[in-house]
């Protein structure tokens, strides 16, 4: 059976009428338990568990075809699940809502490819990422607040485009274009960030400057990277897990994974 689509409509529970409450003083802020997802007859996850902790930094590695894109098509509301348990914090139910609800709630995802507006510039787009009702374009630039353009401000510095937020998104670098996604991301206030491949297509340098980005924001905000580069996920994870075949096969440092027998099988067929 294929999974069910979700619907357009779905209301805001109250919990979620309060601004930024999001419980995690008990517990996780992302909990997965026993989720499977079928794609006429193929199982993309297999009773999936997974736990995400309040501030963590974690990386998702595996093979093609292990699930890592359909885990976060989940927790992001994309696809619904055959059969399983998906929670943000202790409250709030992800199976209940649906994508715009959920990124609302302060679920956020950046894909590999960059999708930022080449004719704007880098001061605009992370303007239109504010997390606020900004209606027309067109007036936008005039309502924007004192606090919202130090905002601004103060992400292009995080982001390492402060001598560039004149300058328009389309001329940046690709590596720059990918922190400047990550800037308009930053803008919406997310607590929980999905990442996906950061790094595809940088440059030595700009891998660096994004390992150290990402680095600077555990802590504020929950970090969930997928990625293919193993020396970039050494450089930025202090646990990596590794699915296989729809399931978590295993879990622990860097060394520990690649140390794991169930692993090398994996990855070198050996």
């Amino acid at each position: 059976m294929s999974p069910q689509p979700i619907p357009h409509e779905i209301p805001m529970t109250d919990h979620l009428l309060h601004e930024g409450v999001v419980d995690t003083r008990h517990g996780p802020i992302l909990y997965l338990d026993e989720v499977s997802v079928n794609f006429d007859g193929f199982r993309a996850l297999n009773h999936l568990s997974l736990v995400i902790d309040a501030g963590e930094l974690r990386c998702l590695i595996g093979p093609n075809g292990a699930g890592k894109t359909t885990l976060m098509d989940v927790i992001t509301g994309k696809t619904r699940p055959d059969s399983g348990t998906v929670f943000f914090g202790q409250t709030i139910d992800l199976l209940k809502m649906n994508e715009p609800a959920i990124a609302q709630a302060g679920i956020c995802r950046k894909f590999q490819k960059p999708s930022v507006f080449d004719a704007l510039t880098v001061f605009e787009n992370l303007a239109l990422a504010l997390k606020a009702n900004k209606g027309a374009w067109s007036t936008l630039f005039y309502r924007l607040k004192g606090e919202q353009r130090e905002r601004i401000h103060h992400i292009t510095e995080m982001i390492g485009l402060k001598t560039r937020y004149q300058h328009r998104a389309g001329i940046l670098s690709h590596g720059q274009k990918q922190w400047l996604e990550i800037g308009m991301l930053l803008m919406q206030e997310p607590k929980v960030m999905l990442v996906d491949e950061p790094i595809a297509g940088m440059t030595h340098q700009e891998i660096e400057r994004t390992a150290e980005l990402l680095v600077s924001l555990q802590g504020e905000h929950s970090i969930v990277v997928v990625e293919h580069d193993m020396d970039f996920v050494r450089s930025i994870a202090s646990k990596v897990t590794v699915l296989h075949e729809g399931a978590v096969l295993t879990e622990g440092t860097m060394n520990e994974v690649q140390n794991d027998p169930r692993v090398i099988q994996v990855y070198l067929g050996g």
